[in-house]
């Protein structure tokens, strides 16, 4: 079984190939906003590393967010179009997840952290439990602050981990008990995303293509300003 993985949720996008072997390739970038652009390269270089062919590809696993809207629909868009192309089943797995996954071997409170751009994050909260991490806490957008005076008032042992944490570090950094990852481990991993949906494949946890749908948790800023009635002239 080789698994296709796509992530791009946010300000960096990446790509990654792999199965019961372990991760083949792997590959990421950060361009500003040129996710579209960057994406199909990406692909072909990744499957070339892994000297695959598209054609052996037999799922299609994509970072279904929460995450910046507009990163979030391309990957989802190019991950739903070479699933319906190959017909071959899809995983979807949460940002927020690939976040906390890279330090599931820590025994305090994970607190993963997209920053949502507009002074927001999106967050939930993880435990280590045998074999991996379990989310404790739904994925929410929320701020900064209101974070910060959640952990305050918990007074848990946490690690934070994510973009999120570091660009808002000024209100976590004198909490009692909380603690930033490394900034390596700042965005969500391909390669993490494939081992994470090899895992679900092997419990055949799939969804056809047309039944996937990213998370988003809010309207994108154009959106929002087109639903805005407008004033009388």
């Amino acid at each position: 079984m080789l698994i296709l993985g796509i992530e791009s949720s946010t300000s960096q996008v990446g790509c990654a190939i792999g199965g019961h072997e372990g991760v083949l390739a792997s590959a990421h970038s950060s361009r500003g906003k040129r996710h579209a652009e960057n994406l199909t390269p990406q692909i072909d270089f990744v499957r070339q590393q892994a000297r695959v062919e598209l054609d052996e590809i037999s799922v299609v696993a994509v970072d279904i967010g929460p995450g910046l809207y507009t990163g979030l629909r391309v990957g989802v868009t190019a991950a739903i179009s070479i699933a319906f192309g190959l017909g071959v089943p899809m995983i979807g797995v949460s940002s927020l997840d690939l976040i906390a996954y890279p330090v599931r071997h820590c025994q305090k409170l994970i607190a993963a952290v997209i920053d949502a751009r507009r002074g927001e994050i999106f967050y939930s909260s993880y435990r280590q439990v045998p074999g991996g991490i379990q989310r404790v806490t739904d994925p929410i957008v929320s701020s900064p602050e209101d974070l910060s005076a959640e952990l305050q008032a918990q007074g848990t042992e946490t690690l934070m981990v994510g973009d999120g944490a570091l660009r808002y570090a000024d209100h976590f950094d004198n909490l009692r008990g909380v603690e930033s990852a490394e900034p390596g481990l700042a965005y969500p991993s391909a390669s993490s995303l494939v081992q994470l949906a090899h895992a679900k494949a092997l419990r055949e946890d799939f969804v056809n293509p047309s039944e996937l749908k990213p998370l988003y948790l809010r309207k994108p800023d154009a959106l929002e300003i087109n639903m805005q009635p407008r004033r009388a002239q």
